[in-house]
């Protein structure tokens, strides 16, 4: 028999987590469908979530996971395959204070409660399981594509960096670089100069007539450093990043590296689904509302599955109002449905 939730929550990130937790304690029956692949995963520590500023990821998720299964939500490491519309399926509700888990869970209070007949999802998933819920989430984040860089991707998240506000304390006054990948990372550059006034801006492949006039003013005026040609690769002595080689042959001794990475979110579901999308200058996202609810009804999407830049903190925010929004959601629907026996 096809199992069947409330919700499915797909991601079990900080963003997908969050979600599972406010559902739980709503006493609906949530399922998180984690296919283990969390974007900070290079990070040692994360930083600015305030209470658990330097916690390194792995913890956070663990106790995230410990949370949610004190109130009954289902985790289970899988991937998400296909998903599918489904306009006959009936509610499914968690479990109340005398211990009853079904459809009818409020004739304990001498009333008999049928939910109302919803549309709903298919849910299939890579290990072969397929369940069935009312109401989606989707937290699956994206993926970041780093620069084809010697040295970059393995020094990713250790000293070459792509976000000041995650970081710049823990490397604040050494020789910071800047890697260029578009015209936009001229803002990059201004931003690091707040930690270091010792900052090197890598044109790599933009050209310096590329830049407005503006931006060259306002790189002089943060005292960055702007040096032309591409960027050949890193170089590193004793594990740590001592300095960007450029094409040339020149050296440039730096000890962290910031850059942009290219941001790939990760939407097939949602366009398998119908959801409207829109471009943006990290990227195609979700039009969502500002719940997260896509233009499919009964989807919600949360955390860096709608934007670039949804830190841990603004991820586990997107998951919370997602589904105090599906709470009212459900029970609206069923208010209704019953008002109309």
């Amino acid at each position: 028999m096809t199992e069947k939730y409330a919700v499915v929550v797909i991601g079990g990130g900080a963003a997908g987590l969050s979600a599972a937790l406010v559902l739980g304690r709503a006493r609906h029956r949530a399922l998180v469908v984690d296919a283990g692949e969390p974007r900070n995963a290079p990070a040692a520590h994360m930083q600015g979530y305030l209470t658990r500023d330097g916690m390194p990821p792995a913890e956070f998720l663990t106790a995230g996971r410990e949370e949610i299964a004190r109130y009954g939500v289902e985790l289970v490491r899988d991937r998400v395959v296909e998903v599918t519309r489904d306009d006959d399926l009936s509610g499914v509700r968690g479990e109340d204070s005398t211990g009853v888990r079904d459809e009818d869970f409020t004739a304990a209070r001498g009333e008999r409660f049928t939910a109302a007949r919803s549309e709903g999802f298919t849910v299939v998933l890579a290990g072969g399981r397929t369940v069935r819920a009312r109401r989606l989430v989707v937290a699956t984040g994206l993926k970041d594509e780093l620069p084809a860089v010697a040295g970059v991707a393995e020094r990713f998240g250790r000293d070459v960096l792509h976000c000041p506000f995650c970081h710049g304390w823990e490397v604040r006054d050494q020789p910071f670089g800047v890697l260029a990948t578009t015209a936009a990372s001229v803002h990059q550059a201004l931003m690091v100069s707040q930690w270091s006034k010792d900052v090197r801006f890598f044109l790599h492949t933009v050209a310096e007539d590329e830049l407005p006039d503006e931006d060259l003013r306002r790189l002089a005026a943060a005292g960055v450093e702007v040096v032309p040609g591409e960027v050949a690769g890193l170089v590193v002595e004793d594990d740590r990043l001592t300095g960007v080689r450029l094409a040339d042959g020149t050296t440039h001794p730096r000890s962290v590296l910031f850059l942009a990475p290219r941001a790939v979110p990760r939407t097939g579901l949602l366009e398998r689904l119908g959801a409207e999308l829109h471009e943006t200058p990290f990227g195609v996202y979700p039009v969502v509302d500002p719940t997260g609810l896509t233009t499919v009804p009964g989807v919600w999407a949360a955390g860096n599955a709608i934007g670039f830049a949804e830190q841990v903190v603004h991820a586990a925010s997107g998951g919370y109002r997602a589904a105090s929004a599906i709470v009212g959601d459900l029970l609206m629907t069923d208010l209704d449905a019953a008002a109309q026996v």
